[in-house]
């Protein structure tokens, strides 16, 4: 006789709104070991061990996966940590992220800082991370063994960090890194804004917005991105730009890619939500680097993505104690620059894009399967056949009010406290199980999905 195999799974989700790579579909999803192992029309019959039914109004999507988080423990365990910003990360619907080599003491750039903050991270995770190296100046000889040791590229600056321990390199030690990075096939990432130009542009000191905007103009992205451009264009080496909110560089960036420059960007939803504008002086919660700009500037970055010339979205969640953010004096120039807002980014972005008519299938490629892509990990980022089984269920519909203190990041500060939004994330899953806030589940990853 044949053998009978059982067809029971682990866990069976049914619903009439399952976000596949057909789009959005009715059907049942089984998990078996943690693993997508089948996808079938609603009606077929799937049996599990556990199983779930969605509600009409809820959606299945794949867990998003942030590619720019800044954990910063150990060192600035007081700014934010693993425990906190990975429970944050999962009440946001992302399942993986991957933790910026700076802001910790000691910064990522050896192979044995790499291995402290993995040892750190290793028991207080609540979704998968995985790492960026850094390419500071003098540990070019560093670069391979830790991409051997499995980060996922590495991270320099083009202007002074905001941290002394992880100084900027100067464009031609950029391009030396990228060379050395090509002989391996690894990915530079860049903050781009280039220190001369902001050195001659006006002071930032005090409470007005409108002179610490003035003191990041967009020519010093611009300026950066082109000397960005030029190198990876010399050199062949994969170059990803952070954070753009300059849209006066989404034509030189098209253009670099028609050419065949292995080049990738990535926006925030800061940029794509907030507008100079509408931000009040002293409201230093809203400070960043590079600065959330007009809103003419926002609707042009909208553009960029529908086109194709931005890749992605991520959060870019730098958060600092609230002292650093002078909140007693407002000062623009004295003030951290990062926003918090790890847990939110689904739903700020689902709020705009639904207004402008983008459907929630877009809005999953960009800050699920896109990011993925980009770090190369190869079983995150969609709901399919063989993928991890990480998802969130999505009531696009409802709509909440952000209380800054009933969010999951260490410290209650964030730009979007008291805004309204539309998009609840009502549960969580890792591997086909719940994320409870309370058991630490989720894996350490090296490049390509690999577990540490």
């Amino acid at each position: 006789m044949p053998e009978v195999t059982d067809p029971t799974f682990d866990l069976v989700i049914r619903g009439r709104r399952i976000l596949t790579n057909a789009g959005i579909v009715a059907g049942e999803v089984g998990v078996r070991h943690g693993v997508i192992a089948a996808i079938e029309p609603l009606g077929s019959g799937l049996t599990g061990t556990d199983v779930l039914e969605l509600a009409d109004e809820e959606t299945l999507i794949p867990g998003l996966v942030d590619t720019h988080v800044h954990i910063n423990e150990p060192g600035r365990t007081d700014w934010e940590g693993f425990a906190s910003a990975t429970r944050a990360a999962a009440a946001g619907g992302v399942t993986t992220l991957i933790d910026m080599p700076l802001n910790s003491i000691p910064p990522t750039t050896t192979v044995d800082a790499l291995k402290l903050k993995r040892s750190v991270a290793e028991d207080q995770a609540f979704v998968d991370v995985g790492f960026w190296g850094g390419a500071i100046p003098g540990n070019k000889d560093d670069l391979r063994p830790l991409h051997d040791d499995g980060v996922f590229g590495f991270k320099c600056f083009l202007l002074h960090s905001g941290v002394d321990e992880f100084p900027q390199l100067e464009a031609d030690e950029m391009e030396e890194d990228m060379a050395e990075l090509k002989s391996f096939d690894s990915l530079m990432i860049v903050h781009a804004e280039d220190s001369r130009t902001i050195d001659r542009a006006p002071s930032a000191g005090g409470d007005h917005y409108d002179r610490f905007l003035a003191s990041r103009p967009r020519g010093a992205e611009n300026v950066a991105i082109a000397d960005v451009i030029e190198r990876a264009r010399r050199t062949g080496a994969r170059a990803h730009i952070l954070h753009l909110s300059s849209s006066d560089a989404l034509p030189m960036i098209a253009s670099a890619k028609r050419d065949g420059v292995r080049l990738t960007v990535e926006t925030c939803p800061h940029y794509l939500t907030l507008m100079a504008e509408e931000i009040p002086n002293g409201a230093t919660a809203y400070k960043c680097c590079p600065p959330i700009r007009e809103a003419a500037n926002r609707e042009m970055l909208w553009q960029g993505l529908q086109d194709g010339t931005i890749d992605c979205i991520v959060s870019d969640h730098s958060p600092s104690t609230l002292d650093l953010k002078d909140l007693e004096n407002g000062d623009f120039a004295v003030a951290w620059g990062g926003v918090s807002s790890l847990q939110l980014g689904l739903s700020l972005i689902w709020t705009e894009a639904r207004q402008r008519g983008i459907a929630l299938e877009q809005v999953i490629s960009w800050m699920s399967t896109r990011p993925a892509e980009l770090v190369q990990l190869p079983r995150k980022g969609q709901l399919a056949l063989g993928f991890d089984a990480d998802f969130a269920i999505f009531a696009a519909d409802d709509a909440y009010v952000v209380d800054v203190t009933k969010l999951k990041h260490k410290n209650p500060i964030t730009p979007y406290d008291g805004k309204s939004l539309l998009g609840v994330v009502r549960k969580t899953y890792l591997r086909g199980a719940p994320v409870d806030g309370r058991t630490p589940t989720g894996k350490l990853l090296r490049r390509g999905g690999i577990e540490v």
